[in-house]
């Protein structure tokens, strides 16, 4: 059975974070942006380094994608950064916003 995301659909949410010292807004949705946080912790970074490390990657591409994309894409190859509802098999959202 195909279900609604826990907490629903929620649209992106615009934060900002610095990379080479200069502020840059990146609008993602609340699930990665938990994603991101959860990976910055396994990895004892900064999101801002984190994100600074995942641009790097992106920009050494022939063709990079927008920042937006490359972070979605690090995760989508990152899963285990995602907490799992075990009951349900979902992903959990923490719906707040936090800025970085």
């Amino acid at each position: 059975m195909i279900a609604a995301p826990h907490g629903g659909f929620i649209g992106p949410v615009k934060r900002s974070v610095t990379i080479a010292g200069h502020a840059t807004s990146v609008s993602l949705e609340p699930v990665f942006w938990a994603a991101l946080e959860r990976a910055a912790v396994a990895h004892a970074l900064p999101l801002s380094a984190l994100v600074a490390h995942v641009d790097a990657l992106r920009i050494a591409q022939d063709e990079p994608p927008n920042l937006a994309s490359a972070l979605r894409s690090y995760l989508a190859d990152n899963p285990e950064h995602f907490a799992t509802n075990m009951r349900s098999g979902r992903i959990s959202v923490d719906s707040e916003s936090h800025s970085q």
